[in-house]
């Protein structure tokens, strides 16, 4: 029976990822295994692998590039070795010519008899520098209500490649007024995992035009006096696949994420 979401701060990533191959983990990742590392997923035909790859050289901003598996393999020798990429992360989705078919908690037999050789690809995931923040002492609404961090879809374009092409989705957090200035910098100094945001203050700017109605994840609390502050987001890649249409992909859940053996501090500038 999976557990409901607790507090796994202090676990280490081969723990929590045991947890969530067991099954007792189905809940979005963010606070879990501080200082380490998570991470976006998309698994695609090998025949799609170049043109994904391209893709994530051109929009280094949405879909930072962390590690690619070789074909076939459910491994990442740095940031995760001896890791089943098919079963340790809470929650999967299926995608087949752009169309969601379902949601998953693990994949590993859906990947086994969909008549493609995949490769993997992991992504920065702007959870890795949350602990970051809090260490700043900037706050971040989604650990302290316990929900999903909300995500929109944009009318920022990315950079097409190949077969693929779509616009940015974000993920947001409300930053106190005189805070934003270090939430950037904080952020800014990690690259690898978003860096600093694309936008602060109007999201009509970039077609937000709800933000109480987050395309993914959840509502959070906007106090008075905080600004949102809006992040390039791995989700980007759901986006691009609804968009692209490739015949098939598994991707990770919204907000339910790879951790990584990594530590933050080494995705630093």
């Amino acid at each position: 029976m999976a557990e409901t979401r607790t507090c796994y701060e202090t676990k280490s990533p081969a723990e929590v990822r045991a947890l969530i191959r067991e099954g007792r983990i189905t809940s979005p990742t963010t606070g879990m295994c501080n200082g380490y590392a998570q991470a976006n997923l998309v698994m695609l035909p090998k025949e799609l692998a170049y043109d994904f790859l391209l893709f994530c050289q051109r929009n280094p901003r949405s879909c930072p590039l962390l590690e690619v598996s070789d074909a076939g393999s459910y491994t990442f020798p740095v940031f995760g070795k001896g890791c089943d990429i098919t079963k340790d992360i809470p929650r999967y989705r299926v995608y087949e010519k752009g169309i969601l078919t379902g949601e998953y908690t693990d994949v590993s037999e859906i990947a086994a008899h969909c008549g493609y050789e995949l490769v993997s690809f992991l992504i920065g995931c702007s959870f890795s520098f949350e602990s970051e923040l809090l260490e700043s002492g900037i706050p971040v609404r989604q650990i302290e209500e316990g929900v999903n961090v909300p995500m929109y879809n944009t009318n920022i374009p990315c950079a097409p490649a190949g077969r693929f092409s779509g616009n940015m989705v974000v993920s947001m957090r409300p930053i106190p007024h005189a805070l934003v200035p270090a939430a950037v910098m904080v952020t800014g100094s990690m690259p690898r995992v978003h860096g600093a945001p694309i936008q602060i203050g109007y999201p009509e700017a970039i077609g937000i035009t709800e933000l109480d109605h987050p395309d993914y994840g959840d509502r959070v609390t906007i106090r008075e006096g905080e600004v949102p502050v809006f992040w390039p987001c791995g989700v980007t890649p759901q986006a691009v696949v609804m968009n692209s249409k490739p015949d098939f992909a598994i991707t990770h859940a919204p907000g339910h994420m790879f951790i990584t053996d990594v530590k933050n501090v080494q995705l630093k500038l």
